[in-house]
This record gives C-alpha cells, sequence and structure tokens, in this order.
C-alpha cells in the first residue's frame, strides 16, 4: 500500500528546505516564464535573446534547474517578456509565518 502525505501548501518546506518560501517563489516565476516562452511561440534560442541570457540558461529555466537564477534576474526576465509586475507588501495574520507568494492573472 502506497502511503500519501498532505502537503501544508510548500513542497519545499515539506521536504525542510530553510528557505522554501523563496524556493517557490523563484519556481512560479520560472514556470509563468516558461508560459510565456510557450504562448509566445519562442524557441529558446529566440528567448535567449530577447532575455540576454545563453540558451543553455533558457533550456536550464524552463527545466527548473534554478540555482543559477535569483528573483530579481526572474523579474527582469517577466518584464522583457512584456509583463507588469506588481509587489504587495501586507501584514500577516499572527497564525503563520511570513511568505513570499507568486500570483499571476
Amino acid at each position: 500500500m502506497t502511503k500519501f502525505e498532505k502537503s501544508g501548501g510548500n513542497v519545499f518546506r515539506d521536504l525542510g528546505f530553510a528557505n522554501a518560501d523563496e524556493m517557490l517563489a523563484k519556481a512560479e516565476l520560472a514556470r509563468q516564464i516558461g508560459k510565456l516562452i510557450k504562448r509566445q511561440g519562442l524557441s529558446q534560442e529566440q528567448a535567449a535573446v530577447l532575455l540576454k541570457v545563453d540558451q543553455p540558461k533558457v533550456s536550464a529555466l524552463v527545466n527548473g534547474r534554478l540555482t543559477a537564477f535569483s528573483i530579481e534576474r526572474l523579474l527582469r526576465f517577466l518584464k522583457a517578456l512584456g509583463q507588469d509586475i506588481s509587489i504587495v507588501v501586507k501584514p500577516k495574520p499572527r497564525s503563520r509565518s511570513a511568505l513570499i507568494k507568486v500570483a499571476a492573472e
């Protein structure tokens, strides 16, 4: 019989990573970038030119290898892909620790 555990909403936290919120935010930003590259019909080479990186970096990005990418760099990529970015800062509820959340329209 296979045993399952319910996620707390952040797989990186579930796995015990200390920087789980940042890792989830980077993963969500990268997912949006990948969707935009696909939606705009860009090849990895074309995306590389637009994002001002080499093609292997685009490959790493769309395949979830994100250690070479900061949140700031991912935000610059979104801008290069023609996206508006909004950052909302608000008080956290007392019932949980502070978090970083990425939401897309």
